[in-house]
């Protein structure tokens, strides 16, 4: 991740830079927008910058895998309705891309994660051509998919950009305060300390911007399988490197993840499950971990705190209501 100034520098150039993409049809009627997004993530940035502008419905909720993820014929008959659909891309919704890819000839379709740079993205380990699609885990490459989703919405209300404008620059003012308490804790994690263990290799982007080595049983998409000679190589490092705790996640099973709890006691080697995570997927709707800005401020305060860290009760929100 670059140091929190580049993101008070990028805020600006990205917001005069929100460029409008090809002509729709645009919207006369003062009715909420009919917005529907894949993933929860992107509902969560949808809301936040259409603001009572736009009605959003979220396909996949909280403990969904989008990897392994297919469309139900409701989903096809919100996304057919929609006004746009908004999908992450970079092969995350793999089930759904053939679906998305012939709704985009007839529908508003916006692959928001596919507008980034590719020169910031890391190559997926098991597709040629492809991208690790967790970008969400770090708030500076998150924030860069913000102008995609407001030159979506405003392709359909052009006269509320400014009002979409407005309520981005928020996000982006919010995700860079959350990029500040997260480097600041996870970096007082004592440096030996600072492997991130779990299912599968959902946190990459996360483990750059915070000096983290990431280790994952299964590969970037759960639809790989994690062999017992994989496991076996991960209980013996964490035996020979005195790790304390491996994390579960709230959208995958904690079978292999116990395993090594399993297989590390047999060897006299206590490791504790450090706490639960949210990698492919946010918490249950209407909690603060329902929220993006939950879900990251969640997992960087419970991977801290399990690797020694003095973390503050309540994550970053805890601490803003104790000094409030």
């Amino acid at each position: 991740m670059k140091h929190t100034s580049s993101l008070r520098l990028s805020r600006r150039a990205m917001l005069a830079g929100l460029g409008a993409m090809a002509a729709l049809p645009t919207y006369a009627s003062t009715a909420p927008l009919n917005i529907v997004a894949t993933t929860g993530m992107i509902a969560d940035m949808a809301r936040t910058i259409g603001g009572d502008l736009v009605s959003v419905k979220g396909l996949m909720g909280a403990g969904v895998d989008p990897h392994a993820y297919r469309q139900t014929r409701s989903d096809i008959v919100a996304m057919t309705r929609a006004d746009a659909v908004l999908w992450h891309g970079l092969y995350l919704e793999a089930q759904m891309e053939d679906f998305l890819a012939d709704l985009g000839r007839k529908r508003p379709v916006h692959a928001i994660a596919e507008t980034l740079d590719p020169t910031r993205l890391v190559a997926h380990e098991d597709y040629d051509g492809r991208f690790d699609p967790h970008v969400w885990m770090d708030p500076d490459l998150w924030v860069q998919c913000v102008p995609a989703v407001v030159d979506a919405l405003s392709d359909l209300r052009p006269d509320a950009r400014g009002t979409f404008e407005a309520n981005a620059e928020v996000f982006v003012s919010e995700a860079e305060a959350l990029s500040i308490y997260a480097r600041d804790l996870l970096l007082s994690v004592p440096t030996e300390r600072r492997v991130l263990l779990t299912a599968h290799d959902a946190f990459g982007y996360f483990g750059t911007a915070y000096e983290f080595e990431v280790l994952g049983i299964q590969g970037i998409s759960t639809e790989s399988e994690a062999g017992l000679n994989r496991i076996g190589e991960l209980v013996d490092l964490l035996v020979a490197r005195d790790l304390p705790a491996v994390f579960v996640e709230t959208s995958v099973s904690d079978r292999n993840i116990r395993a090594l709890v399993e297989g590390a006691a047999a060897q006299g080697h206590e490791v504790r499950i450090g706490g639960s995570l949210f990698s492919d997927a946010m918490g249950p709707d209407g909690t603060y971990e329902g929220t993006w800005l939950g879900m990251i401020d969640h997992n960087v305060t419970t991977i801290a705190r399990a690797l020694g860290a003095n973390a503050p009760a309540g994550g970053r929100l805890g601490k803003l209501r104790a000094a409030a």
